[in-house]
């Protein structure tokens, strides 16, 4: 299996190759799968999926090489969508992002559109999954004319199958709400969780094979990087 990885010093075939595309810049860019300093949460404790973390620094997320779990989530028209069935078909880039209302989301879905033919003359397909609810979604789509798929999480059982979950506190709830911004009417729940931003590459057998999540929510992977390790994984 290729992977792109640094973990426990362990370097890849292939993200030597992307290194070579992207310099320096992966080093600092890819540490164990998560950024800015966070990525001693999930060296030294492992995936942990379920429980959401307390905040997006304390994620606890899946780990490169691993499989992912079944996850079953909703289209747009409020179908089920068995997301592994459909990542057997061909790789994926899955995005988790945190909601239609999240400008730094808005910019990072619209930036996609850019790699979604190179992506998809090397075979990949593009996912991105967010706690908004169905209808929330087409709406999305029809701000962006997005042409990849995006699904609904709205009950948060795929990021907490992940890792990638936390709660958001009561005080930041009531700053949401300054801003226009209620995360119980996105969703239609009241769990009030959200993913920290990710981007995983996931081959046809359901492994992990490149990782770039942020618990800083203002940090996405960048369309390069993405293209580099996808040629990489190739």
């Amino acid at each position: 299996m290729k992977v792109v990885e640094c973990y426990r010093g362990v370097q890849s075939s292939a993200y030597q190759a992307v290194r070579k595309v992207m310099g320096l810049k992966v080093v600092a860019a890819m540490s164990c799968a998560l950024l800015l300093g966070a990525a001693s949460v999930v060296s030294a404790d492992g995936y942990k999926a379920g429980a959401p973390a307390q905040n997006a620094d304390e994620i606890r997320p899946i780990l490169i090489g691993q499989e992912m779990p079944k996850i079953t989530l909703t289209t747009p028209e409020g179908k089920p969508f068995d997301l592994n069935k459909a990542m057997a078909q061909k790789p994926t880039l899955l995005v988790f992002y945190r909601g239609g209302w999240c400008p730094y989301c808005n910019l990072h879905l619209a930036a996609l559109r850019k790699v979604e033919k190179p992506l998809k003359e090397l075979g990949f397909q593009i996912i991105a999954v967010s706690p908004d609810k169905p209808e929330e979604l087409t709406k999305t789509d029809e701000k962006h004319s997005l042409g990849y798929t995006l699904l609904s999480d709205s009950h948060a059982t795929a990021i907490k199958a992940l890792g990638l979950a936390f709660e958001v506190d009561a005080a930041t709830r009531v700053k949401y709400k300054t801003y226009g911004i209620d995360l119980e009417k996105s969703s239609g729940q009241d769990h009030h969780l959200l993913p920290a931003p990710a981007a995983l590459l996931v081959n046809k057998d359901g492994l992990v094979t490149f990782s770039f999540i942020s618990p800083n929510y203002k940090v996405r992977v960048d369309n390069e990087l993405i293209m580099a390790a996808a040629k990489a994984l190739k």
